[in-house]
């Protein structure tokens, strides 16, 4: 993916020297390794700090909330997805934006790498498919594709959905089994589920990194915070932790593109896109339903269809 930076900046410096665009929502190299960290370009020379490779995890559609200029996003699958549902819920008009379409073939997993090595990682490249790690006193080559974050294995959706320029031709989607982790869970019996989540939230802080990373979180106050009514404690109590967790999940019910942005941040490697994946999984096979594919389309849960199941109703 290195190869797209050229005309990334390309595209970029176009659309500013025309002005159809009043800033550039991109990315550029971070101050750590595996950190590329977001950025704002308004002018043709600062488009010279846009880049692009495997550290790009972080969602830029959380960048567009209620903005009122005129956009080019640089967007990958997942990202273009969630522009498509800021669009459907009225947090950015169609029209402000110039999406710059990034196919993409995956994001390194900066956890899992982290915990590979003993040593600081001080320098991560990437070339020909493999990814190069050093560090004061280790230096090694890994395969791209056995360093993805857990998500990146298995997307579907790896190109852009809705774009107005394209960086590169098209990357072939991959045909992998999504939810077997997920129906593994489904089967287990109630108690042995209910030790898998205590364990999986044990080390939950709550920092609310995977709530602000999040591009569906834009809530002008969210639950956790609201006094009247109160829905749930501020303790680390594990059942505050546990409400925290459902409540949030269930706010992204139809809405969640399993970007992977929220187990990114988490500053402890939590995986709670688990939640999120088994409502995703649950609205793909009561509703045939995949969030941000369509602009012409309403999610699951905010319409209504005499056809909607309704066996749950006693």
């Amino acid at each position: 993916m290195l190869g797209y930076i050229d005309k990334i900046r390309q595209i970029s410096k176009g659309l500013i020297e025309d002005k159809k665009v009043d800033m550039i929502i991109g990315f550029k190299k971070g101050t750590m390794p595996m950190m590329n960290e977001p950025c704002l370009v308004k002018s043709p020379k600062d488009v010279e700090k846009l880049v692009w490779d495997s550290n790009c995890g972080i969602n830029l559609a959380n960048y567009l909330t209620d903005r009122k200029e005129r956009i080019g996003i640089i967007a990958k699958g997942c990202d273009s997805r969630n522009i498509v549902t800021h669009i459907i819920e009225n947090k950015i008009k169609r029209e402000q934006l110039v999406i710059i379409g990034v196919p993409c073939t995956g994001m390194i997993d900066k956890h899992r790498l982290t915990s590979m090595f003993e040593g600081e990682i001080e320098q991560v490249t990437e070339q020909n498919g493999n990814i190069t790690i050093k560090g004061e006193d280790f230096e090694e080559i890994l395969k791209k594709n056995d360093v993805l974050q857990q998500n990146c294995s298995v997307c579907i959706h790896r190109n852009p959905v809705v774009y107005d320029e394209l960086v590169s031709d098209l990357v072939e989607e991959q045909d992998v089994d999504r939810y077997e982790d997920v129906r593994k869970i489904e089967a287990m019996p109630s108690e042995k589920k209910w030790n898998y989540f205590d364990d999986l939230l044990s080390t939950c802080i709550r920092c609310y990194a995977c709530r602000n990373a999040c591009p569906l979180c834009y809530c002008p106050t969210c639950f956790v915070d609201e006094s009247r009514p109160q829905w749930v404690g501020k303790s680390d109590d594990s059942i505050d932790i546990r409400t925290f967790h459902f409540l949030r999940a269930y706010h992204c019910a139809g809405r969640c593109t399993d970007c992977g942005a929220c187990e990114r941040a988490c500053p402890v490697g939590i995986n709670m896109r688990m939640f999120t994946r088994k409502l995703e999984k649950d609205c793909f096979e009561q509703y045939g339903w995949e969030a941000g594919l369509s602009l012409d389309e309403r999610p699951p849960l905010d319409t209504y269809k005499p056809e909607d199941p309704d066996d749950f109703i006693k």
